[in-house]
């Protein structure tokens, strides 16, 4: 009778040690996950946590020492160069190990391979490696390994990685691996580069040439520059305005079928696009000479608005050597400082919004997809075989041709609108051979305005705004990448692909690019507008933004005896120019005696707004909603048709069409045999948005933040919301704080270039990504509440600060 519960009792063990161990769907093993020895357990942390430590390793050159201040900030002492870079990559696999993986596996295509079976991972995938993400690492990683100093930096900071990974065990493991049950894999400089090319479709991956070709039987090509204006008539450009440009030092020239096969085409062709990057990703920066200055030192700002996440995009760090000591926020995955200042100078950078991606219509001669059309012959192409593992699932298999545009991004294996043989290659310039990583390097180092144009002139992309100040009085501003040279209206729309005459015909010299050094005006500023006006002679499109560009300017050009509190202020302004001339516009032509009781009331609200997207405001929420159904009863009836639905002009095309002429064609609904006015479109705004702002009011969430409901997400989003966080904060992307629901200021700093430095700084997150941890998000509350912290270039001799938690050794075994 004994034998029967004894192996009841041993079967039903089995079967629980089989299942705890084991992974069941999207649960990890719970056994291992639930274990006090090695589960989630091992990762919670004490605030008063002894986090002192002492490191071995061969290949350090010296003894280099590391000390934590209060706020899990390291400071990184090292005799050697390269042992600096080793401790830099040491750390940053120590706080954020998990996502330095997460972004490379992304970049690669390899999220499926890890995150399990589901048709959207897969797509993006496939995205990622026919857009060609590891063929432009590779060919970064190639040059990168050609300069001595690049590798030797690379290498460093990718051995220092891989000792913090060897000294793990399944206890040390960050949470996410248990959580999603895998474990890290070494680190290498090719994951370096392919960080960066993630960085570069994160900020030039936005384009619309795939949606205006699809728009070309509705729109001509005069029509959609009027909708999406070159030159907006806001404008407030980078570059001053009466800036003298040379003459160009490149001539593209178009070619003679430009009018037949280019913008007279109408057989459009239309994808499916399945990941493109926030096109809010921008930014905000300006210095302002010390004629400005109540300390007669320069001062210069930057805040960088990107997907704000847990873990952060930044991990705020000081390296000291022999030749620098710079002080910023870093890249987890990539070695040097990317934004910050140093003894001399300083420097910040926004998103120059610049199209730096083409596409190609080419044809296949069969589905084997192994030769193309190309002047008059057939030309081969170069296969490559992507295997795409898929957790939980069989391999997906997908075959990507290469050939002299770029890769080919779609056919009709990976497009349902694509016909048969024709396919849609991919030219993108961050393909080309480059290394952005020296430019960093060498603004770490910089001395001058000399070191800083030497610094940026090699960046390639994504383009960007590089602000600069010193110590000795300069401030300048330069728009730089590798531009490709354009003839009017290349790369709108999709090009042909049948032969070479629509390649790109060249680059605009680097000292082309809009550049400026100090200013009359006695600042600098960028906030992702076009960078010229109508003068400058090259054809240049883009997503640009206006309001901030326009908002800063203003602030900045009234302004005298600024502080670095002033600058604080202005960082986290939330008055809205844009909202305050649109109202002004709803106004003019709202009729109040169309309204009901409810609108009317509403109505009040916007007539009693202060023009602020502050957070407890509902006049915004009000003003907001109302111009969005203006928006849709003006472009819909054109915009929504054929089953493709196009994405609207930008709303300050919009107000400028209106100021500029209220009755322009595209106020009349073509749906409708009537012909409406502007008086009835706005009224009628105003009536639709009122059955929207009733839901909100009667759920309490006609307030701005509850309205908008800004949250910072774990990179793992909704699979882990706990590890989320809600904010309530204010702003919208055309204020000058410019949070949106997920997105805005992800690194605030303010430098004042005085003796000594005074420098200030925060980010939504903290240092750890260990949601167990007390430096998970301790700096959330300080950044919404639009406070700073004082960032300490510490000395050596501070060894002793009471700031100081904590001393890391690192020696040489």
């Amino acid at each position: 009778m004994r034998v029967l519960p004894f192996t009841i009792s041993t079967i039903l063990t089995l079967v629980l040690v089989i299942a705890l161990n084991n992974k069941w769907g999207p649960l990890p093993p719970l056994g291992k996950f639930l274990s006090p020895q090695q589960g989630f357990w091992q990762n919670a942390e004490a605030t008063d946590e002894n986090r002192n430590e002492s490191w071995s390793f061969n290949g350090l050159k010296g003894k280099a020492e590391v000390y934590l201040d209060n706020r899990l900030v390291p400071h990184v002492f090292a005799d050697h160069a390269e042992d600096a870079y080793f401790i830099q990559g040491f750390l940053h696999a120590k706080y954020r190990l998990w996502q330095m993986e997460l972004q490379t596996y992304a970049a690669a295509g390899r999220i499926s391979e890890k995150l399990g079976n589901d048709l959207k991972f897969i797509n993006f995938d496939r995205e990622q490696r026919r857009s060609g993400m590891v063929f432009s690492a590779q060919n970064a990683l190639k040059e990168i390994e050609t300069d001595s100093v690049s590798k030797s930096v690379c290498d460093a900071y990718t051995s220092g990685v891989n000792a913090y990974i060897k000294s793990l065990n399944k206890s040390s493991l960050p949470l996410e691996y248990k959580l999603l049950d895998y474990e890290p894999e070494a680190w290498s400089n090719f994951k370096i580069a392919l960080f960066l090319k993630q960085m570069s479709k994160t900020l030039s991956g936005w384009d619309t040439d795939l949606q205006n070709t699809a728009s070309k039987n509705a729109f001509s090509f005069e029509q959609l520059m009027e909708l999406d204006p070159q030159v907006p008539d806001s404008l407030v450009p980078i570059i001053p305005k009466g800036t003298v440009f040379d003459a160009p030092g490149i001539v593209p020239v178009p070619p003679a079928t430009a009018d037949s096969l280019y913008f007279g085409k109408k057989d459009t062709v239309s994808v499916n696009e399945f990941s493109k990057p926030n096109p809010d990703n921008g930014s905000n920066n300006w210095a302002v000479s010390g004629s400005k200055t109540k300390s007669g030192a320069p001062i210069l700002c930057n805040d960088p608005h990107l997907e704000l996440s847990f873990p952060s995009v930044w991990f705020e760090m000081q390296l000291t050597t022999p030749d620098m000591n710079v002080y910023g926020v870093s890249f987890p995955g990539s070695p040097n400082i990317v934004i910050g200042f140093n003894d001399s100078i300083s420097w910040g950078v926004t998103n120059a919004q610049r199209d730096v991606r083409d596409y190609y219509e080419v044809q296949f001669r069969d589905d084997r997809k192994k030769e193309y059309w190309y002047n008059g012959q057939w030309k081969n192409t170069r296969l490559e075989i992507e295997d795409i593992k898929v957790r939980g699932a069989e391999h997906v298999l997908d075959t990507v041709a290469y050939t002299v545009f770029g890769p080919v991004l779609y056919d009709q294996s990976f497009s349902n609108r694509l016909s048969r043989h024709k396919a849609i290659a991919l030219r993108w310039t961050a393909h080309d051979p480059s290394n952005e990583g020296m430019t960093f390097y060498k603004l770490n180092r910089a001395k001058n305005y000399i070191d800083y144009l030497d610094a940026i002139k090699t960046f390639t992309c994504p383009g960007q705004n590089f602000i600069f100040a010193s110590k000795s009085g300069d401030i300048a501003i330069w728009q730089q990448a590798k531009f490709p040279a354009r003839w009017n209206g290349q790369g709108v729309y999709i090009m042909p692909g049948l032969d070479s005459s629509y390649l790109w015909q060249g680059f605009i010299p680097q000292a082309e690019n809009p550049h400026a050094f100090f200013h009359d005006s006695g600042f600098l500023q960028s906030a992702n507008q076009r960078p010229v006006d109508s003068s400058y002679p090259y054809f240049i499109p883009g997503n640009y933004i206006n309001a901030r560009g326009v908002a800063i300017s203003r602030k900045l050009f009234t302004m005298q005896q600024i502080t670095a509190t002033d600058m604080m202020s202005l960082q986290n302004d939330y008055f809205s120019v844009f909202g305050k001339d649109a109202s002004a516009m709803l106004m003019k032509f709202v009729q109040e005696g169309q309204l009901n009781e409810d609108a009317k009331r509403y109505l009040e609200m916007v007539r009693d707004w202060d023009d602020k997207a502050s957070a407890g405001s509902m006049g915004v929420t009000v003003y907001q909603e109302w111009f969005d159904q203006l928006e849709k009863l003006v472009w819909q009836d054109e915009w929504e048709k054929d089953s493709i639905q196009l994405a609207y002009p930008d709303e300050q095309t919009l107000l400028e069409w209106i100021n500029r002429d209220s009755s322009f064609r595209y106020i009349d609904n073509i749906s409708t045999p009537e012909k409406e006015n502007i008086y009835q479109l706005v009224t009628l705004a105003l009536l639709n948005a009122t059955k929207i702002l009733k839901v909100s009011e009667q759920q309490g969430t006609l307030a701005w933040t509850k309205h908008k409901s800004p949250m910072i997400y774990h990179l793992l989003k909704d699979a882990v919301m706990p590890f989320s966080k809600k904010i309530e904060v204010g702003g919208w992307s055309n204020t000058i704080n410019a949070t949106t629901k997920s997105h805005g200021p992800s690194w605030r700093m303010i430098v004042e270039l005085s003796e000594p430095t005074q420098a200030y700084g925060v980010y939504p997150g903290g240092q750890s990504g260990n949601p167990g941890s007390p430096y998970y998000d301790n700096f959330v509350d300080t950044w919404a509440a639009g406070k700073y912290y004082s960032l300490w270039p510490m000395k050596k001799n501070e060894v002793n600060d009471k700031r100081i938690i904590a001393k890391l050794l690192f020696t040489n075994s």
